[in-house]
């Protein structure tokens, strides 16, 4: 273990193999006791011939002659074994305990010790430390639709990203999921999170290649600051957190935390917990906004919209819940119910002679699922409703996550008999080389750009080239959030197909459509 044949330190001193890594009071420590218990032993860090410095597991006693209360001491008897192996399985089992195994990085344990020591030295040194969660926009869109090898691979890539953003002695961590989180110690002013938020921001402006394939990621990302936001390791990750989801609601790449997020976290927690149980206890409702055809006025169809009937707080804005429940995964048994009654509804009133489409959205979540055709052709079986009378609507956004699954999709859709539309055209991609490739029937011009069609003459191009667009692709176009008379007939002129919105009617529950139906017949 040592390197040296026994001639050559046989009557040498043991200093010999001293390593220089211990200090005076170390030995004094380890000879005090060897005088007054006869023994020592531990860990010794010592030098082989070579140079190698290594561990020694040491133990040394005291030899005398004579009675053991009286006797003479004669010398010293060391034995030592080399415990490298040992020392390196420690290392590795350390390793293995505080940090990430997919990404190698730090993880949350290591983490947190990391920032109890950054506070600490930040309220002693009169300074920053900043805390910064990064949380990945719709990676779970992709995780879902592409599975989770490749999902983990480009969290692989972001991981190896992100540290050319950060300074020497700032700390990347991964807290799990698509969650990592950044420390930053020492600082003289909170100015230097901004500057490593932007860097961090610019780092996803190219995009991450995957077997051939490149995919666009956006962060958000929350920032607490110690002292100010908080001086414990909970406090001040719970109020990180915070700022991170306020950064992701308000599309806001990067937030500092104010005390109110903590209400509003509240709040946001209170919602989740009661849309856990909504569905169960059927407080969802279907509303249902007429379609009309812009030519003859009458009424064609309908857009099922999801409404959550509150038992104490009433109709609870859709901007609130329906995020929530795509965030956590309740938009796929929702959606699911959704679709149904939806189509149960419908066929009720065609079996009243009533010739209605029904439009249903899909969520990024719904439309990812691998059992998407399934679940709509057990429901048209379910319900009775012809495929023909059922129009499901997409964004351009979903179907460009993963752009040849989504025109399988769409075309098993098809095939099934279903209507496709794109919804919210002219917000996203908008890309003619895309579009072409998409088995759709119709698309459906933003509100955004139905607002102010009668006095903002870029919106009058918009509008008249999207409707240009639908007629040349011989597509169907309905325009939403018509609200005024002159709308209605700028659209018309236009060639517009369909309209839906205020002016015609709002959103509303199934009797009242009933009542509507009714009257025009």
């Amino acid at each position: 273990a040592t390197g040296y044949a026994k001639a050559e330190v046989i009557g040498r001193n043991p200093s010999l193999m001293q390593s220089g890594w211990h200090n005076r009071d170390f030995y004094k420590t380890m000879w005090d006791k060897i005088s007054t218990e006869g023994e020592w032993q531990g860990e010794v860090w010592n030098r082989r011939k070579s140079g190698e410095v290594y561990p020694q597991w040491l133990h040394i006693r005291s030899v005398c002659t004579g009675r053991p209360d009286e006797g003479t001491l004669t010398r010293y008897v060391a034995l030592f074994r080399d415990i490298t192996d040992r020392k390196a399985d420690e290392e590795r089992l350390h390793h293995q305990a505080t940090h990430d195994a997919l990404t190698g990085l730090p993880n949350r344990l290591l983490f947190l010790d990391r920032l109890q020591s950054a506070a600490q030295d930040a309220k002693r040194l009169d300074l920053f430390a900043a805390v910064m969660f990064l949380d990945l926009d719709r990676f779970k869109i992709i995780n879902d639709t592409m599975g989770h090898n490749l999902g983990d691979k480009l969290l692989q890539q972001v991981a190896t990203r992100l540290p050319n953003c950060l300074g020497e002695q700032d700390s990347l961590c991964r807290l799990g999921g698509d969650e990592f989180a950044i420390l930053l110690e020492k600082l003289e002013t909170p100015n230097v999170a901004v500057d490593r938020a932007q860097s961090l921001l610019d780092a996803f402006l190219q995009p991450f290649e995957l077997e051939g394939q490149e995919f666009f990621l956006t962060p958000s990302i929350g920032i607490a600051l110690s002292p100010s936001d908080g001086t414990e390791v909970e406090e001040l990750v719970k109020n990180a957190d915070s700022a991170m989801y306020r950064a992701k609601e308000s599309g806001n790449n990067y937030q500092f935390y104010t005390p109110m997020m903590n209400a509003k976290s509240f709040e946001r927690l209170t919602l989740e917990q009661e849309l856990r149980k909504a569905l169960l206890q059927q407080e969802f409702v279907l509303h249902y906004q007429p379609q009309v055809a812009l030519e003859s006025g009458k009424l064609i169809g309908m857009e099922a919209l999801l409404r959550w009937q509150h038992p104490t707080r009433g109709l609870v804005s859709p901007a609130l819940f329906i995020p929530l429940l795509e965030e956590n995964g309740l938009i796929v048994p929702v959606g699911e119910w959704a679709l149904r009654t939806a189509c149960r509804q419908n066929k009720l009133w065609l079996d009243d002679g009533y010739d209605l489409h029904v439009a249903v959205n899909l969520s990024a979540r719904q439309f990812a699922q691998q059992n998407l055709v399934e679940t709509v052709k057990r429901v048209l079986e379910e319900t009775g409703l012809p495929a023909s009378h059922l129009d499901l609507e997409i964004t351009e956004s979903i179907a460009m996550e993963d752009n040849s699954r989504a025109v399988r999709t769409m075309q098993e859709l098809n095939e099934l008999g279903v209507g496709i539309s794109i919804d919210d055209f002219g917000t996203g991609y908008s890309s003619l080389s895309y579009l072409k490739k998409f088995p759709i029937q119709t698309l459906k011009i933003d509100k955004s750009f139905v607002d102010q069609i009668a006095h903002d003459q870029d919106d009058v191009a918009i509008a008249a080239s999207i409707i240009a667009l639908g007629k040349a692709l011989r597509l169907k176009v309905v325009a939403e959030g018509v609200e005024t008379e002159e709308q209605f007939a700028l659209l018309r002129e236009m060639g517009c197909d369909k309209m839906q919105g205020f002016h015609y009617s709002r959103p509303l529950p199934p009797e009242q459509f009933e009542t509507l139906l009714a009257q025009i017949r």
